[in-house]
C-alpha cells in the first residue's frame, strides 16, 4: 500500500498541493485535472524528486524518504519529458541504462529483450531512434520503466503528443500492466483513462476534489446531461460542453440543473468528459 498522508507542498507563498490524503493499491490510477493543478507536483514527490513541506508518503507504513534507496528500488518512472540518445538503437539504449541501474549485465540482456517484445519493439530493436515516432519513444520509455520490474509504475502525461492510434496502443498497454502493480498516471486526456482507470483522482484549486470510480464520479452528473439540435431554443441557465454534425445539424451536448432541460434536449448518460468540462469550466453558464 502507498499511502500520500495529509500532504501539502508549498514554493514560498504559493502552494502547490493542499493536505492530500490517498492511497494506491494495485490497479491503475488517473490524476485527471488541467495542467497547473498539482499533477506533476504530486508525481515529483511519489518518485522522490521533491519533498512534501507537510505530512508524509509512507510504502507500507513506512516513510519513502526514510527507505531512501529501498523505495526507489520499487518504483519505475516515466518523465513527461523523456531523454533518450537518438543515434541509439532501444537494444543499446535499454543496455546502457541497465548498466547505470547496476543490472546485471546477462539478466539485463535477457530482460531488454522480454520488455522490447512487450512493448511491441522486437521488430526495431536494433534500429535507430532518430526515425521513431513519438509513440515508439514513449514506448521505449515504458520499457525502461520497467526494467527492475517494479512495484510501482508512475507515468507523467505519457500520451501527450501522441496520435489517437498511438494513444490506444499506449493505453491498452498500460492497462494489461496494471494488473500485477500499482500504476499511477497524470493525464488532461480524459480519453486516454475513462475505460481503463480502476480509480479517478481529481484535483481542484490545488485540493483533493474527487478519488472514485470513473462510474461514481459520472453519476454526480446523472439526470443534468442533454442533447439538442437546436440551442438557441435555451432560455434557461445552462452550459455547453461538447457538439457534433450528425446529418446536416449540429447536435449541441449541454449541462443544466434545470429541470425544464428535457423540454429542450434528450436526456443521455453523461460521460468523464462531461464531468471535467463541467468542474473545469472557465466561463460563467449563460
Amino acid at each position: 500500500m502507498l499511502t500520500v498522508n495529509h500532504v501539502t507542498k508549498t514554493y514560498g507563498n504559493f502552494t502547490a498541493l493542499e493536505d492530500i490524503t490517498l492511497e494506491f493499491s494495485q490497479g491503475l490510477y488517473a490524476l485527471l485535472a488541467p495542467n497547473g493543478a498539482g499533477k506533476t507536483t504530486l508525481i515529483k514527490m511519489l518518485t522522490t524528486l521533491i519533498f512534501p513541506t507537510r505530512g508524509e508518503i509512507l510504502l507500507d507504513g513506512d516513510e519513502i524518504i526514510a527507505l531512501d534507496e529501498t523505495y526507489r528500488e520499487k518504483i519505475g518512472y516515466l518523465p513527461q519529458e523523456f531523454g533518450y540518445y537518438k543515434n541509439h538503437s532501444p537494444r543499446q539504449f535499454l543496455s546502457y541504462l541497465a548498466a547505470l541501474k547496476g543490472l546485471d549485465k546477462r539478466e539485463a540482456a535477457r530482460k531488454t529483450d522480454e520488455l522490447l517484445e512487450l512493448v511491441s519493439l522486437a521488430d526495431v530493436r536494433d534500429k535507430k531512434m532518430r526515425k521513431f515516432s513519438g509513440g515508439m519513444i514513449q514506448r521505449v520509455g515504458i520499457a525502461q520503466a520497467l526494467q527492475n520490474d517494479p512495484r510501482i509504475l508512475i507515468l507523467d502525461e505519457p500520451t501527450a503528443g501522441l496520435d489517437p492510434k498511438e494513444r490506444v496502443r499506449f493505453r491498452n498497454l498500460i492497462s494489461s500492466l496494471s494488473k500485477n502493480r500499482i500504476v499511477i498516471m497524470s493525464t488532461h486526456i480524459v480519453s486516454d483513462i475513462e475505460t481503463v482507470a480502476n480509480q479517478v483522482v481529481m484535483f481542484k484549486d490545488h485540493k483533493l476534489l474527487a478519488n472514485n470510480t470513473p462510474a461514481k464520479i459520472c453519476k454526480q452528473l446523472e439526470g443534468k446531461v442533454f442533447e439538442t439540435d437546436d440551442i438557441t431554443a435555451i432560455d434557461f441557465a445552462h452550459m455547453q460542453l461538447t457538439e457534433r454534425n450528425e446529418d446536416g445539424h449540429t447536435i449541441v451536448r449541454f449541462a443544466t440543473d434545470s429541470a425544464r432541460g428535457a423540454e429542450i434536449g434528450r436526456p443521455v448518460t453523461p460521460n468523464l468528459e462531461d464531468v471535467f468540462l463541467y468542474i473545469y469550466r472557465d466561463e460563467a453558464w449563460i
